[in-house]
């Protein structure tokens, strides 16, 4: 594949980190995480400090605990938080790059799908069954409610981390534009990353490091690559406190 034409014009150069691995690798990484055996394996013990740098595990724990008071959280017929639940969570969230009067100064109401922050973690969070909807209101469901206490508490950055990369369909986050492209091969982009994003990267040469391209993403007109590759990657590893960012779309390793 990278003696493609096609290949070698989008790499411009680039030798891809995912080069280094053999076979059995390559197909390992292709495979999801696992509590006690192959090549990815997620910390299910983390310190209070770590916890807190994980913007998801913090809101999420946020968001279990407002739906196990009283009913829960009241729904709309459509399916969503109401207004009033939006506005609350609006109001105790804290999440990297979000300032609430910038994002809002156009809405006089903020509907749950204004609200990323809040709208992926309770997709996520529901992904997992750790919530569910009933007569009319999100609560917290029997797992959930476990989670919420120690020692399993430890593991919630784990579990919302192995849901979001594996379980969670992230193409929302790039309006669809490579139908979910490069999700598909999270384990081999992550570790990819691990190696190639020891110092500050633009996302269109982390892009071409940590990706495996596909024909979408050599026929476009514009590099949709980099956009889905921050949307469904980068973006999430930072809610998750993996990465760090600055200006410019630039992000370095973290964890």
């Amino acid at each position: 594949m990278l003696h493609n034409p096609s290949v070698k014009r989008w790499l411009g150069g680039v030798e891809p980190a995912w080069t280094l691995l053999d076979q059995p690798s390559f197909a390992a990484l292709r495979e999801p995480p696992s509590p006690t055996a192959g090549a990815i394996r997620l910390a299910v013990d983390l310190t209070h400090d770590e916890f807190q740098q994980s913007a998801v595990a913090r809101n999420t724990l946020l968001l279990l605990r407002a739906a196990a008071a009283g009913p829960g959280l009241k729904m709309t017929a459509t399916g969503n938080l109401s207004r009033g639940a939006v506005a609350e969570m609006c109001d105790r969230f804290t999440w990297p790059g979000f300032d609430k009067a910038d994002a809002f100064r156009f809405h006089k109401v903020i509907n749950e799908p204004d609200f990323l922050p809040l709208y992926f973690v309770r997709h996520v969070a529901q992904t997992g069954t750790l919530l569910r909807r009933h007569k009319g209101h999100l609560r917290t469901s029997p797992a959930g409610r476990r989670m919420m206490e120690e020692p399993n508490l430890q593991a919630l950055p784990a579990l919302l981390f192995h849901i979001a990369l594996w379980h969670f369909d992230l193409g929302n986050l790039s309006r669809g534009v490579l139908d979910g492209w490069p999700q598909p091969d999270a384990g081999i982009v992550l570790w990819s990353l691990s190696i190639a994003a020891n110092d500050w990267q633009p996302r269109e040469r982390l892009s071409r490091l940590c990706t495996i391209p596909i024909n979408g993403v050599l026929d476009q007109p514009w590099d949709t690559a980099s956009f889905a590759m921050e949307a469904q990657i980068l973006r999430p590893l930072q809610w998750f406190g993996l990465l760090g960012n600055s200006p410019g779309n630039l992000v370095a390793g973290g964890h």
